[in-house]
């Protein structure tokens, strides 16, 4: 089994590195992990919304060339789920999927086409927070999905 992480934008923060380093080596017990960063598409001053939407379809693609297997994409307007929810998503997926590829989209959001790739569109509230914060609490949840599914006790 394989976890991917395919990210708009590198990780800046020394302590956000830290802390995703921290959970994908728990998760590594458990299956191999890769986390992919797509770089990130700027545009010179204030983005119009044409330029913007060029930017997510740009992003759009070098997301989509390095997404397989079943795909969860990180979108504000997708399904909320608990982490037992998630778990057993994972756990019944995994009968047909040896690869989840997560997808945490860049400033502007995902675009049309990655959304319609994803197997799952999954909302972890309608709070806003910066994507490299994200990546540490997604991969927090993907660690605590195989404590539950490996009937580890960490899930409180």
């Amino acid at each position: 089994m394989k976890f991917k992480i395919v990210a708009v934008g590198k990780l800046k923060e020394e302590y956000l590195r830290q802390a995703v380093g921290e959970y994908v080596k728990r998760i590594s017990r458990f299956a191999d992990v890769e986390i992919i960063e797509i770089d990130e598409y700027c545009v010179k001053g204030a983005p119009n919304a044409a330029q913007i939407e060029q930017i997510k379809r740009r992003e759009g693609e070098a997301i989509l060339s390095k997404s397989d297997g079943y795909v969860i994409a990180a979108d504000i307007d997708g399904k909320m789920l608990n982490s037992v929810q998630l778990a057993q998503l994972v756990a019944k997926q995994k009968q047909y999927n040896s690869v989840f590829t997560f997808v945490i989209g860049g400033s502007y959001g995902l675009s049309d086409q990655v959304k319609s790739r994803a197997d799952v569109r999954l909302s972890f509230g309608k709070m806003t927070m910066p994507h490299q914060l994200f990546r540490a609490v997604l991969c927090e949840q993907i660690y605590r999905v195989c404590c539950l599914n490996n009937n580890i006790a960490y899930h409180k």
